[in-house]
């Protein structure tokens, strides 16, 4: 977002401390950890810190914007904002509320979970404008907290088309079909049925998948491909993006989410962008709001969620017919270059500040 608007000719200050260590930090601290000495003071010196840096800024703003996760970080954004006069908008990008609902966390403190939801509905009331990325996640929040659609601006997800770019090395696998899923391994991604594919798929010595990242179903997804004595299965730790977009460069096909959590259905999900943006043929689970971007056989293939054999036809669909792996992955990547690139999003989010900034 921040390149994007950069590229659109905005100058962006950037004023930032950071409160989190990562996704399973926050998932702790959701989970019950806020509620400690260590947590409070962490965030008291955050925000002194925060604040410190804010007051020595040396320019004047026309508008302070939120990045995610600024559900938190309203309350003194906006009283920041109010004493200089300014709008405030607020990248809701996805609920912290609905995370934590999916992550099953009010099984741990259902405590944390009414105060995540009523911290989320007081702090989408305060921002001028809200930015979300699907107009699913737009009907939700209208829905689950009240609010007016009319607050809402759309700037899709998009991929980072600096790092996520079609590979020129003319690499090519011989060894096979390399099968690709990459990810935060959450139930909204349906881990699971991808296993159950490749179970279905193990008599086939040349089809294999390989599976990077972490994350809270990880440990169940390793089980059960031990269960079933895989090996046609690899899993892989986090890397960084540039290996990790080798990695996308050497698939033949990469996975995007079969969950049927609200989150996904209701998101087009980071993979699904940057592995189109790299040119290369995606299968991902079906649902309206993809199909309001993209079209099945023509820029991706679609495939029922939580149906392993549904993902297992897929595959050996794409296997058989490299003219259409070839062709899905043409399509998608013209699309994502016209409409999803760092400087197509930094347009569209330039058109929106500017719908609030005093003349």
């Amino acid at each position: 977002m921040i390149a994007g608007l950069r590229e659109a000719g905005i100058e962006v200050i950037e004023c930032h401390v950071p409160l989190w260590k990562g996704i399973e930090d926050r998932v702790q601290t959701a989970s019950g950890g806020w509620a400690n000495f260590a947590f409070i003071k962490r965030i008291w010196s955050t925000y002194a810190q925060l604040l410190t840096q804010y007051l020595a800024l040396d320019k004047d703003y026309d508008l302070m914007v939120l990045g995610y996760p600024g559900q938190l970080d309203v309350f003194l954004a906006r009283l920041l904002t109010w004493l200089q006069g300014k709008p405030l908008v607020l990248d809701l990008f996805m609920s912290i509320y609905l995370i934590a609902v999916e992550r099953e966390l009010a099984d741990k403190s259902n405590l944390t979970i009414r105060l995540i939801r009523w911290l989320e509905w007081l702090a989408c009331r305060w921002p001028n404008l809200l930015i979300c990325d699907t107009q699913a996640y737009v009907d939700w929040h209208v829905k689950t907290h009240g609010l007016s659609p009319d607050k809402f601006r759309l700037v899709p997800t998009g991929a980072d088309n600096r790092i996520f770019k079609p590979d020129l090395t003319g690499f090519q696998n011989l060894l096979g079909l390399n099968v690709l899923y990459y990810g935060t391994f959450i139930p909204n991604h349906g881990v699971e049925t991808i296993i159950e594919a490749a179970n279905l798929l193990k008599a086939q010595p040349n089809i294999h998948f390989e599976l990077i990242g972490d994350g809270p179903t990880k440990a169940n997804a390793q089980q059960l491909a031990q269960h079933y004595g895989l090996k046609n299965v690899s899993f892989i730790d986090w890397l960084d993006q540039t290996a990790l977009s080798q990695k996308v460069a050497e698939a033949d096909i990469l996975l995007g989410v079969f969950g049927t959590t609200p989150q996904s259905l209701m998101t087009i999900q980071n993979k699904i962008y940057e592995g189109l943006a790299m040119k290369k043929a995606i299968i991902t689970g079906d649902s309206p709001t993809i199909r309001e971007t993209f079209r099945h056989q023509e820029h991706l293939y679609l495939v029922e969620r939580c149906q392993p054999t549904a993902l297992v036809e897929a595959i050996l669909t794409l296997q058989a017919n490299p003219k259409l792996r070839s062709h899905l992955a043409e399509m998608g990547h013209t699309k994502v270059a016209r409409e999803f690139t760092v400087a197509a999003l930094g347009q569209r989010f330039r058109q929106h500040l500017e719908e609030i900034i005093k003349p």
